[in-house]
């Protein structure tokens, strides 16, 4: 199944969006059917017929929107993404306590990791497999390092984390520390309550930052 990556991703960025309501109706109904199907019968056993016939449509109909079963699988997972990322914390929360922030960056992170959890397992297995999605899903797993990383270089420059961290690697870290805590949460079924799993990240987070530290230091 490997392939070269890049190449779904260059023809999905080429196909235009449909124009039309009726066309938009229709791919968006073929991607949420698509999740069902992914859900219910996994990657390798999911078609494309399964999902024509989910999605009530002609199964022509399929391939005015997507080339491949990879392709809109691809397009599950970005739909998946943007219920993941909450962006612009601080102007939505007009808060600037980096423990708030943390908090809820963690909190909204994990409860639509949860919400997700049979995707994300799906997710895990077939990047094992799929070198392209691999690198897709390393990309938009990316963006979440990104935000952090810019969270923490903002706290440095502020005097309130600590300024020998590299903001990036700590991110990276960080940020795959509460990822892999929401796999073995919702996907392995580790039995932590969730208030005890977000409480302890963040705890984990301001000791990484030493948020305490140079909190009281100032």
């Amino acid at each position: 199944m490997a392939k070269k990556a890049g190449s779904r991703a260059a023809v999905e960025a080429a196909r235009p969006a449909p124009r039309s309501p009726r066309g938009l109706r229709t791919r968006t109904a073929l991607v949420e059917a698509a999740r069902t199907v992914f859900e219910r019968d996994g990657y390798l056993e999911a078609r494309i017929t399964d999902i024509t016939k989910e999605a009530g449509v002609a199964a022509g109909s399929f391939y005015t929107y997507f080339d491949s079963k990879e392709e809109i699988f691809e397009a599950v997972a970005a739909a998946v993404q943007e219920d993941m990322l909450h962006p612009r914390l601080r102007e939505r929360l007009g808060e600037d306590d980096p423990l708030v922030l943390i908090d809820a960056a963690n909190r909204e992170y994990l409860l639509s990791y949860k919400r997700n959890a049979r995707l994300m397992a799906l997710f895990e297995q077939v990047a094992q497999i799929d070198d392209e999605f691999r690198e897709v899903r390393r990309k938009r797993g990316a963006a979440f390092v990104r935000r952090n990383a810019k969270m923490i270089r903002r706290l440095q420059d502020a005097g309130r984390a600590d300024p020998e961290l590299d903001p990036l690697i700590a991110a990276h870290a960080l940020s795959g520390m509460v990822g892999r805590m929401a796999y073995s949460v919702f996907v392995l079924n580790e039995r932590i309550p969730f208030e005890r799993l977000v409480t302890t990240l963040n705890q984990i987070w301001a000791n990484a930052l030493e948020l305490d530290r140079q909190h009281t230091s100032r």
